[in-house]
């Protein structure tokens, strides 16, 4: 209380009071979210009771993060605090996923020794918004089906939806695979492999081609060359043929090698190993069992 007996506060007793400085509150009092209610004689700046009140919710709201500008807006009524921690939380969870792709980042920086320029690329690519990062992973699916009004749309959608942004809270190794996703599928060179392979499973069907049939052969394939794997078969033993008649009946041999290739390379097993990581999921490449195939009909069609 002031010597003069009005039972106001000078801003060395607010202090006193309160437990803040001297100069916090002179420049929240500056800023306008703690105007006095009076001056001394002298000019100095006085506060009351509720001044105290005032300065308590500012301070709380402070340490919660919030800005001036929002501490301004509730003190004015204009904004409720419960509106305003709301909005905070959003900014707030923001902060955090961005907090935790810098974590990732530094620990796979950390772990792999890597230079400078290295460093800079995985931060810019994994600091891409959400909107960006989903964005380059559409385009390049849209690229490779467009105008492919036969293309097995049950593909289609898988691709679609298998277009994989960083988790919430990425590990390093999600970090490496994000960022090495992101430069293959910008890969002039994949996008047309990848481009080729959906030309070829568009001009082997037809409008009237149930959805999934694509999906179909490679299951089958998967199952009839694992089982030939399994039993030791070597790619070029007579035996082989049976497998093969069994797949791929009387199709053209040179052809079907083409679109193997095309659609079962290591570049694109390397795509389902990276988008599999992203998921946390085992990557089903099946390397063996297409190479296989591919092996047994190089051997015939070369004969």
């Amino acid at each position: 209380m002031t010597e003069d007996g009005t039972g106001l506060l000078t801003i060395g007793e607010l202090a006193r009071v309160t437990g803040l400085t001297v100069r916090t509150i002179r420049y929240w009092s500056d800023e306008g979210v703690l105007p006095p209610v009076a001056r001394s004689t002298g000019g100095y700046r006085l506060f009351d009771a509720a001044c105290v009140a005032r300065l308590e919710l500012i301070r709380t709201l402070r340490e919660l993060g919030l800005g001036l500008a929002d501490v301004r807006g509730v003190l004015a009524g204009e904004r409720t605090v419960a509106q305003v921690a709301a909005a905070h939380v959003v900014a707030l969870d923001a902060q955090i996923r961005s907090l935790r792709v810098t974590k990732a980042v530094l620990s796979t920086v950390a772990r792999r020794g890597s230079s400078a320029e290295e460093t800079t690329l995985m931060n810019k690519l994994a600091r891409l918004s959400v909107a960006e990062r989903r964005r380059i992973m559409e385009e390049f699916v849209e690229e490779m089906f467009h105008g492919l009004d036969t293309a097995d749309p049950e593909i289609h959608e898988r691709m679609r939806r298998t277009a994989m942004d960083l988790p919430e809270d990425p590990t390093p190794e999600q970090v490496d695979a994000w960022v090495e996703l992101a430069e293959l599928v910008r890969d002039p060179e994949f996008r047309a492999r990848m481009r080729q392979a959906a030309e070829f499973n568009a001009a082997d069907r037809g409008h009237e081609t149930p959805a999934g049939a694509s999906m179909w052969f490679v299951k089958r394939l998967v199952q009839l060359a694992g089982q030939a794997v399994e039993r030791g078969l070597a790619p070029e033993a007579p035996e082989a043929d049976e497998v093969l008649d069994e797949l791929l009946g009387d199709a053209d041999r040179a052809a079907v090698i083409e679109r193997l290739e095309a659609s079962h390379n290591v570049r694109l097993a390397r795509y389902r190993e990276l988008l599999a990581t992203l998921k946390g999921t085992p990557a089903p490449a099946y390397r063996t069992e297409f190479a296989w195939v591919v092996n047994a009909l190089r051997a015939r069609v070369n004969d």
